[in-house]
Parts: C-alpha cells; structure tokens; sequence
C-alpha cells in the first residue's frame, strides 16, 4: 500500500531543497571558465537531488519512489564529490565547504534511511 507523499512537506525534500538554493550560491562566483564545467555539474547534481524525491513522490507505488531514492542518494554522492574538488581547486574556502559537506551527509542518512523504510514495506 503506498504511503501518502506531499514531497514539500517530507523533511528530506525540505533539506535538499535548501541544499540547492545554498549550492547555487557557493558556486556563483566560481572562475567563469567553469561555468559549464564544475559550476553547471554541481547546480545540477544538487537540483537532482530533491527533483528525483517529487518526482517519486509522484509514483504510485513504494518501490518506484524508493527507485526515485536511490537516485538521488546517487546524485548526493556526486555532489559530494564535486564540493570536494571544488575546495582542493580552491573554488570554495573551508568555510564555505565544511557547512554544505555536512549537510550533504545529513541529506544522504536521511534518504538511506526512507530507503531503508520502504523496502520494509514491500512483500
């Protein structure tokens, strides 16, 4: 049976949602040859990430919004990676870095764990 989904309310989407308003920020000034480069891959791995949570909410059962999950947990892993690279290329000071790598691992368990939730519920 699937479970009643509002993808603005569930506090994952919340998270992620806030994660790319602040990913779009941090990469503002970033140098311009990387516009389409690192700018265009992190802005849209990070939009990925809540897109993918909406669009499953969407779907009509458990397993196809949990399918929808895992490719948003993909899409913060990437993420993940690329904030990564863009402070070694110092792109982004430790400042800037250290608040949005948290929130990414925070974003991550919370998906794991509706992950983990959903596939309790199948048969």
């Amino acid at each position: 049976m699937p479970i009643s989904r509002d993808f603005q309310s569930m506090k994952v989407w919340q998270k992620s949602h806030e994660l790319t308003l602040l990913i779009y920020q941090a990469t503002v000034n970033f140098p311009k040859e990387e516009l389409y480069g690192l700018t265009s891959q992190m802005r849209r791995a990070a939009y990925s990430i809540p897109t993918n949570i909406a669009e499953g909410s969407g779907r009509s059962s458990n397993t196809e919004f949990k399918r929808f999950l895992q490719i948003a947990m993909g899409s913060a892993a990437e993420l993940e990676y690329q904030l990564l690279l863009a402070k070694d290329l110092s792109y982004l000071s430790i400042n800037q870095y250290e608040p949005l790598s948290l929130l990414i691992v925070e974003i991550r368990k919370m998906l794991g764990g509706f992950i983990k939730y959903l596939a309790s519920q199948e048969f």
